[in-house]
């Protein structure tokens, strides 16, 4: 198939200013600025039913329809700090399609009339950032950024913002306070990013991968779009499959493609050609869904995915085998929960330690069994409590695990 996003696979050279240009690039955005209002911009959004990337699969276009337009200014923020292990697909669009990418975002600042862009990476993306700082630098030279774009009265300015490494930045609002030179820690709400968001001002905050389809969207149109994918969850979606596959690695398919086709034709299958275990769509915040033979043939979209108990998430789909251990498994997602955990509040900050305490307790034969009843006790009350998505997340594994798979964790006891 043809690459929306990863259009590098069908291109060579597309991450060079003149390869990108000679394809079409730019043309969507003077599109946007020189003929359409930013109101027909957000509708046609709105009509291609392009869904959030970064995980919650927010309508885009209603998304941006949330912000007043009796305050100013206004600001978009890009968050491309991808922190769940398991997903590494933006990395892949901002390395290897950059142009596209940027061009997204200024779409985005034109239809909600931001003058000022702002791009979050994560700690580890320096040399993403260089690169990033770069492309702007051309694309400012070359006129498609900066003041009076096309000959108009728009201006845009586009800045990336490297953070410390911290998987709580992730989380929008804790996004936004570490641009603001705080400590990253999510805020509470309401009020809403889109009314009181970077500097107290509207933010519309948007995945890269979400981004990199406007140029799509707007060059060929919605309906273009919605050739791929299904009704309710159109265009396509970017899987980052891992764990005991073949041929881990990125795949750009349609949505409504069945985990089946991912990990046995994309994915070729299971390492030694072992019996699949589990599924977990949507990373380290993921469930752990037993691989029926129902579950493989689920089409991987926003509304199929639920019927099973899960999210599809940023679609970070990780395989486990009958080697893996759902105990060790669990033991490895729960302290990265705890190492990353802000602290804010107490449900996710007293929660995630001891559930470690717990599962150490299990995984070095030291526990009983009451003492899985306990970590699934602990799990169960944070739950619906915490201030943030990731004392939630933190728990998903744990359950799951334990219902589908408590076997694995008898096998860790004292005997």
């Amino acid at each position: 198939m043809t690459h929306f996003l990863y259009r590098h696979r069908d291109i060579p050279d597309i991450k060079k200013f003149e390869v990108y240009k000679q394809n079409g690039g730019f043309e969507s955005l003077k599109k946007a600025v020189t003929s359409m209002q930013p109101q027909q911009l957000i509708d046609e959004v709105k009509a291609s039913g392009l869904r959030g990337r970064g995980g919650a699969g927010f309508p885009t276009g209603v998304k941006w329809s949330f912000l007043p337009n009796t305050i100013w200014p206004h600001y978009v923020v890009c968050n491309a700090d991808e922190s769940e292990p398991g997903t590494f697909k933006d990395r892949e669009i901002m390395e290897n399609n950059p142009f596209q990418f940027l061009e997204g975002v200024a779409i985005a600042c034109y239809g909600v009339q931001a003058s000022e862009g702002y791009i979050y990476l994560r700690g580890e993306f320096q040399e993403i950032q260089i690169l990033l700082d770069q492309c702007i630098v051309e694309m400012e030279k070359a006129g498609v950024l900066g003041d009076n774009l096309f000959g108009t009265k728009y201006s845009l300015r586009l800045k990336t913002h490297l953070g410390a490494g911290a998987y709580i930045c992730g989380e929008e609002t804790a996004l936004l306070e570490s641009i603001e030179g705080k400590r990253g820690m999510p805020r509470l709400r309401p009020p809403f990013p889109a009314v009181v968001g970077l500097y107290g001002r509207p933010t519309v905050i948007n995945n890269v991968e979400t981004l990199t389809n406007l140029p799509i969207i707007i060059g060929k149109g919605a309906a273009h779009f919605r050739a791929q994918g299904t009704e309710k969850s159109p265009g396509t979606k970017i899987f980052s499959l891992s764990g005991r596959v073949k041929k881990p690695g990125n795949y750009e398919l349609p949505l409504g493609t069945t985990f089946r086709e991912l990990i046995y034709h994309h994915g070729e299958g299971i390492i030694n050609d072992a019996q699949i275990k589990a599924i977990m769509p949507a990373g380290a915040s993921s469930a752990l869904i037993p691989a029926t033979e129902a579950a493989l043939d689920t089409p991987m979209d926003y509304e199929s995915v639920v019927e099973l108990g899960c999210a599809l998430g940023s679609a970070s789909v990780i395989i486990l085998d009958e080697t893996v251990s759902a105990s060790a498994l669990v033991h490895d997602t729960i302290h990265f929960f705890k190492h990353e955990s802000c602290g804010k509040c107490t449900p996710c900050r007293e929660g995630t330690f001891w559930m470690a305490r717990v599962i150490d307790r299990i995984e070095s034969g030291r526990a009983r069994d009451e003492d899985i009843d306990l970590l699934d006790a602990i799990a169960g009350q944070m739950q619906n409590k915490c201030l943030c998505a990731l004392g939630e997340f933190s728990t998903v594994s744990v359950r799951s695990a334990i219902e589908n798979y408590r076997a694995d964790f008898v096998a860790r006891l004292e005997k």
